[in-house]
């Protein structure tokens, strides 16, 4: 019998792994694949006659930014319902949403056929994507983490960040293989639209899968138990935000400007800049497993202090290395590669680590919002401070200086431990209770 238990509940495990982790690869494909088609989509929804190329290319990234400030708005909506009606039915509802919107923008009409309408249009889709973005983060950890075995939470917290590694890089591999077999003009006429159209049958498999999920026991079991006072969730959000701004600000600039930077600044070509950013995610994908299990038996704390310290002290030598001509393209693959695995350092416990701060019954809102709110700051005005502040000053050492000075801030959360934040885990020590259980009864490890 107990033989039997166990087997049902590993099972359950993985099923609510692979519908945890599928909602994240189709986010971050879609985001990605905006990033990488940044230039075509600014000139062919943000450049009327005689707007110039970096004018569109800001406004893309401004539109980029609005999308990720209403994913704190989709965190605190989306989260309070599944912490009181539950995790399952809110997965469904915005993975639903998501994968709507993201086919939408495949399908809108340029600003050459409808005028200033298109990036309104755009625009809109893009916020809708950002509401259900921020509240597709909260829900995954939260039915990761609670269904984790004990002591595996880094490791399954772990795969939420590998699933967004896969979606960059699916939509890295998709938009390289369309700017290989299509012409530049074709590219720009109707090809840029492909990647967002593929994410309908993703979206549906997703949702299939979503429709099978079960409710995690520790929702079930904690629900109507008391929720820690305002004030000490509002802390723990603030903690984890500034814990994870340097994974958030770093991942955003080597994993998804970096084509952009690139091409604007570098003069490299969009295949080139497309298979820099390609190493530089297969580098993040490397690490992130392997730090969630890391941080299983040697805290949360530790794996992420060493990434954010490394990109502080790194970055700029990183940068200088793609800057230089006289450097072999070997070189400055694994420089990129390099870059990539230095996030996944961070991003691979990060997951555990927010779900730890809060209780079951306040999780999905807090930790989605700590991730939301650093997000839409530091990750979705990425593009958009890097490139007008290297526009303003010249200066093409921004996206390096912007990385390490994040990290640097995350460097100092992380070195500070709170003696109780929330009623959760710890995010510094190695957690081998079950999930989503002794720490949700409000009480410090």
């Amino acid at each position: 019998m107990t033989l039997a238990v166990h087997e049902r509940g590993t099972v359950r495990s993985r099923k609510a792994l692979v519908a945890g982790s599928v909602g994240n690869f189709i986010e971050w494909y879609e985001f990605g694949v905006y990033g990488y088609f940044a230039t075509i989509i600014a000139a062919r929804f943000f450049t009327p006659e005689g707007g110039s190329e970096v004018e569109a290319l800001v406004k893309t990234y401004a539109s980029f930014a609005l999308a990720f400030f209403f994913r704190p708005v989709g965190a605190a909506l989306f989260g309070r319902l599944g912490d009181r009606i539950g995790r399952r039915p809110v997965l469904i509802l915005v993975i639903t949403l998501m994968t709507v919107a993201t086919t939408l923008i495949g399908a809108l009409p340029t600003y050459a056929t409808v005028g200033a309408l298109a990036p309104w249009l755009l625009t809109f889709l893009r916020v809708l994507q950002g509401l259900s973005a921020g509240g597709e983060f909260g829900g995954a950890v939260s039915v990761m983490t609670e269904f984790a075995p004990p002591g595996r939470r880094g490791l399954y917290g772990s795969w939420q960040s590998f699933t967004v590694a896969l979606g960059l890089l699916g939509g890295a591999g998709v938009a390289a293989l369309l700017a290989t077999v299509l012409s530049e003009e074709q590219l720009g006429d109707w090809g840029w639209r492909l990647p967002f159209l593929l994410t309908l049958p993703l979206g549906l498999g997703a949702l299939w899968l979503r429709l099978r999920l079960d409710e995690t026991p520790a929702f079930r079991e904690e629900r109507q138990a008391e929720r820690p006072p305002a004030r000490e969730v509002a802390g723990a959000i603030a903690l984890g935000a500034g814990r994870i701004m340097g994974w958030a600000a770093a991942g955003y600039t080597f994993l998804v400007v970096l084509p952009s930077y690139l091409q604007s600044t570098l003069d490299a070509s969009f295949q080139q800049a497309l298979i820099a950013t390609v190493l530089a995610n297969f580098g993040f994908a490397v690490t992130i497993v392997p730090a969630g299990l890391l941080s299983d038996r040697f805290g949360r704390r530790p794996v992420m202090l060493t990434g954010a310290v490394l990109v502080v002290v790194l970055a700029v030598p990183l940068l200088n290395l793609l800057q230089d001509p006289g450097v072999s393209l070997t070189v400055k693959g694994a420089a990129v590669w390099g870059a990539g695995a230095v996030v996944g350092l961070m991003a691979g416990p990060g997951p555990a680590m927010l779900a730890e701060l809060f209780p079951t019954n306040v999780r999905y809102t807090g930790l989605g919002l700590a991730y939301a709110l650093s997000n839409a700051v530091f990750s979705g005005c990425a593009g958009l401070i890097i490139t007008e502040t290297i526009e303003r000053t010249g200066s093409v050492d921004i996206p390096a200086y912007y990385a390490a000075a994040t990290c640097a801030v995350s460097v100092l959360a992380l070195a500070w431990s709170p003696r109780a934040v929330a009623g959760g885990g710890g995010a510094g020590s190695r957690d081998t209770r079950d999930p989503g259980v002794k720490e949700a009864k409000g009480k410090a490890s």
